[in-house]
């Protein structure tokens, strides 16, 4: 089984470009936080889902592959923020986020507006730092 999301060459502002004004302008200050806290440029990941820096892994049943260290998606219904749960400092930070949802990996947000985003800049940092050992 081959990995789906990878890396693309489209333009995030390209991307951001096909969403609507509100999902475009949450993107675009979400390129502006998640690259501030991580220092790495915004890629692409597959058609939506916007990633910096990547990381190898490799399960136990033997399946590898890249991910981005830290990564979102301004999807219609909610905000995708990937791997903001891995840090064991993240659940006191979680808890004082704001409105959210989450699942195994992702936390979901309806709009920028409800949440605390010093809050969210710091579980990115810690989310960056998670998987620093296996940047690549």
């Amino acid at each position: 089984m081959s990995q789906k999301t990878l890396p693309t060459d489209v333009p995030v502002e390209e991307f951001l470009a096909t969403l609507d004004a509100r999902r475009s302008a949450e993107g675009a200050e979400l390129v502006a936080l998640f690259s501030a806290a991580t220092g790495a440029e915004p890629v692409m990941w597959g058609p939506s889902m916007i990633g910096f820096g990547q990381y190898a892994y490799r399960y136990a049943s033997g399946h590898e592959g890249i991910w981005p260290r830290a990564a979102f998606s301004p999807r219609k219904a909610k905000l995708s923020l990937y791997g903001l749960q891995t840090h064991p400092d993240a659940e006191p930070l979680l808890d004082r986020l704001g409105t959210h949802t989450r699942a195994v990996d992702c936390v979901y947000v309806t709009r920028l507006s409800a949440i605390d985003l010093d809050v969210l800049r710091e579980l990115v940092a810690l989310s960056w730092q998670v998987t620093a050992a296996d940047a690549v």
